[in-house]
């Protein structure tokens, strides 16, 4: 069953006055299952960004649609679409977006808060999470008391409190070391086999090949997609390299 759905979608920006039309996005369509975990790659200027603002609802489309669990995001009105990305979307950013005034507790349960949740449901909602992401001990200190790799942690938390329909992840290693990352990766992987569906925007090979299908966007185009099948994280990482180095080079797939 699709949880997204993304039919012909294109994106036109007037520049400031209005000389030029600059296309970032052009019929792009592609789907996600309940489940899956989908990476999407694309040299800076591809037009991923762009994608990921209107998948979150924070941009609308010049055409197409955007169908999250069989409701088509254009026709929410704007009264409604932060109550509806609060209750359906989680988000997990580079830069954590923790707020330092608020312990590690306080950040996690702020959706739960925005959505009017009581103390004693936020409590139980947390507790399992906290527990299977290893913070539990971590929850009264603050983000400028913990490392990158356990500010992640915490921000991992808060995308999935809400049981989202889906988490977008947007270059979730981009400020973790490597051990951070790895942990990390090795987290999302364990949330996915949890039921968890996850879209990743990354421009970084190893993240990506954590993943089960890796989206490629050229020229704000899907350019190629790669399954993982029956390979491993290696033999997936060497595929992703070297449809890298196509799009770089302007070669075509097979």
């Amino acid at each position: 069953m699709s949880i997204l759905e993304v039919k012909g979608v294109r994106k036109v920006y007037t520049t400031r006055f209005g000389g030029n039309k600059v296309e970032a996005l052009r019929d792009v369509s592609f789907s996600v299952e309940a489940g899956e975990y989908v990476a999407i790659m694309g040299e800076s200027g591809s037009g991923k960004t762009t994608l990921l603002n209107i998948l979150a609802a924070l941009d609308k489309p010049s055409g197409g649609t955007v169908i999250l669990d069989g409701r088509d995001l254009s026709k929410i009105r704007e009264s409604a679409i932060s109550a509806f990305r609060r209750d359906n979307l989680g988000f997990v950013f580079q830069e954590f977006n923790l707020l330092d005034t608020f312990t590690l507790e306080d950040n996690i349960y702020l959706p739960l808060v925005l959505s009017g949740t009581g103390h004693r449901e936020m409590k139980e909602r947390l507790a399992p999470i906290a527990a299977k992401l290893g913070i539990s001990e971590l929850l009264k200190k603050y983000p400028y008391e913990v490392s990158g790799g356990q500010k992640q942690r915490a921000a991992v938390a808060r995308a999935m409190i809400t049981s989202p329909k889906l988490i977008l992840a947007d270059e979730p290693t981009g400020a973790l070391d490597s051990k951070s990352t790895d942990e990390l990766l090795s987290m999302f992987s364990e949330v996915n086999a949890l039921g968890q569906t996850i879209l990743m925007v990354t421009h970084s090979v190893k993240a990506a090949s954590s993943a089960n299908r890796v989206l490629f966007i050229k020229d704000g185009e899907v350019f190629h997609q790669i399954y993982r099948g029956d390979d491993t994280n290696d033999g997936l990482y060497q595929k992703i390299s070297d449809t890298l180095t196509l799009l770089a080079t302007g070669g075509k797939t097979a």
